[in-house]
């Protein structure tokens, strides 16, 4: 039980209902000052107006929500502290940005969402304090690892990729084969001259992400382990973006699975990617999310190498 003070030395009382935030209910000791809010705790408000039936509590709570790639230019920032009622949903999300970004509504049916850095569909409930992230269609990895990585080969970095160690790495005695894919920066795109590349991630989620698919290729696949290593930052014409290399008894099972692997990776990893041209730079168009995972779905009525 917590116990607040209006200004005018009023006593609020919040009883816990459950285990989180979420779940609080206040109710009244003493008669509050109308119209004042009480906040009691860093993600959820209560507020206290008048009814026929008498006092009337409505509970608001926070959120952080998280902006990248070409959302993160048409936000015109990072991320914001979203105010909602408690009862809030994903849905609730995307219908304030819809209304403050007019052009997200075009842009609605390839946006995924994640909350607490996993995706989630319209319906999913938010609690007070949680991390919901607005993603455009990824384009894309790091080799500074992580204290969070999943595996040992599982890497997202600024660094030159090195190939031939991480290979080196990976090899065992009983491998029959070994393939190894690299996305390398070209010099040009559509077109147009490409002067050099810059990625950004969500960096905690694509790690579990990351760490998902190469645990799917393992059983899919039944090759013995893979490594996937990303990169991130300013990267130069012929600089190895992302690697894969996969470890297998067999060669055909080390294809497909390598195959798979980058293919899921630029669908459903929050990676993505900037194209600087001679003439400007834009956010590179990356491939639609799955289906399940698009945020268009959640409309009322309504990137890539």
């Amino acid at each position: 039980m917590a116990e607040r003070m209006t200004a005018a030395g009023t006593k609020i009382t919040t009883t816990k209902t459950g285990t989180n935030l979420g779940n609080e209910t206040a109710r009244q000791e003493f008669k509050p000052d109308l119209g004042q809010a009480f906040s009691y705790s860093d993600s959820l408000r209560v507020f206290v107006s008048n009814t026929r039936s008498g006092l009337h509590w409505k509970c608001r709570m926070q959120v952080h929500v998280l902006f990248f790639g070409v959302l993160k230019d048409l936000v015109g920032r990072g991320s914001d502290e979203l105010t909602l009622p408690e009862t809030a949903t994903v849905s609730d999300v995307i219908d304030v940005y819809e209304e403050r970004v007019a052009p997200l509504r075009s842009m609605l049916p390839s946006i995924a969402v994640s909350v607490n850095q996993e995706y989630s569909g319209p319906e999913t409930r938010l609690q007070p304090g949680d991390e919901v992230a607005l993603l455009p269609p990824v384009s894309g990895g790091s080799e500074r690892e992580l204290e969070s990585a999943p595996g040992p080969f599982i890497r997202i970095t600024h660094d030159i990729i090195d190939t031939d160690a991480v290979l080196q790495q990976l090899k065992q005695p009983e491998d029959g084969a070994t393939v190894v894919f690299e996305g390398i920066v070209r010099d040009h795109t559509r077109g147009r001259r490409t002067l050099l590349l810059e990625y950004e991630a969500y960096e905690k989620m694509a790690l579990k992400q990351l760490d998902a698919i190469v645990s799917q290729a393992r059983t899919q696949f039944q090759i013995r382990d893979a490594a996937l290593v990303h990169r991130l930052g300013r990267l130069e014409i012929g600089e190895t973006s992302v690697l894969i290399v996969v470890a297998s008894a067999h060669r055909a099972a080390a294809f497909d699975a390598c195959r798979w692997l980058i293919d899921t990776l630029k669908k459903t990893v929050p990676i993505w990617k900037k194209e600087h041209f001679a003439d400007g730079a834009i956010w590179a168009d990356g491939e639609p999310f799955p289906e399940q995972l698009a945020a268009g779905t959640i409309s009322k009525g309504l990137a890539s190498n």
